[in-house]
């Protein structure tokens, strides 16, 4: 299978300025590659950078070393380490999704047209984005007298579904998912494994963490293992000394 996405040598640190100056770098030196269509899960416990791999892929986080090599159906194979934020701008409107921890909720917005409104710079007219939302919503178990309400004042469980509803509303290239399910019912995850089985069916590349092993081990075809990949480098740093 041919390769959609390449990291080789990725790193993230930050600088703290407390009573001195101390760099804290949540992972390093990292390298991966995922094939088009396939789902890769990334797993370890806390503070590992789970999350902070998904931003630098999203660019949310601009990586501190290394390369992520995409096949862009706009750009070619671009670096996304490097790329500009216009191209990064292009590539978030039409190749690359993402599912957030925390809905960010648009102030007077309806959730249908919050749902909706990512579709519309893809082509979709108005009526027919409202319809794709429509579906999604009802398939996330969003209650219909909620459509025209505000999701900034719906549940944390019910704002994630509308999250997950404008993420799986178009077919992106590569899509990156940040525990998607943490804060959903049962009957909810179920759905969403069925959207992320069907999305993977249509081509989309998926990379995501997950709080529940469970639900990541339906739906992923390899997992990154932060904690055995830190545990074999420092076998390596003693074997070394």
């Amino acid at each position: 299978m041919s390769l959609i996405l390449k990291a080789i040598g990725l790193g993230k640190w930050f600088e703290l300025s407390l009573s001195h100056q101390m760099k804290v770098s949540p992972f390093q030196n990292l390298s991966f590659e995922v094939a088009k269509g396939e789902f890769m899960g990334i797993a370890g416990p806390s503070g590992i950078g789970k999350s902070s791999i998904l931003k630098c892929l999203y660019r949310t986080y601009l990586p501190s070393s290394g390369e992520i090599w995409f096949d862009s159906s706009l750009y070619g194979t671009i670096d996304l380490a490097k790329a500009t934020e216009r191209q990064i701008t292009h590539l978030r409107i039409r190749e690359i999704g993402y599912v957030s921890q925390f809905f960010k909720a648009i102030p007077r917005i309806s959730a249908l047209d919050v749902v909706a409104d990512r579709l519309l710079p893809l082509g979709y007219s108005l009526n027919q984005a409202r319809d794709r939302a429509m579906q999604l919503l009802e398939r996330l178990n969003i209650p219909e007298q909620l459509w025209q309400a505000y999701p900034a004042t719906f549940s944390g469980g019910e704002q994630q579904r509308v999250n997950l509803a404008r993420a799986f509303a178009v077919r992106p290239r590569l899509l990156i998912l940040d525990e998607p399910t943490a804060s959903l019912d049962n009957d909810t995850k179920l759905n969403v494994l069925a959207l992320m089985k069907e999305m993977k069916q249509d081509g989309t590349t998926m990379i995501g963490v997950f709080h529940d092993w469970d639900v990541m081990g339906k739906v992923a075809d390899q997992i990154l293992d932060l904690r055995k990949l830190q545990a074999s480098k420092e076998q390596e740093q003693m074997a070394g000394m």
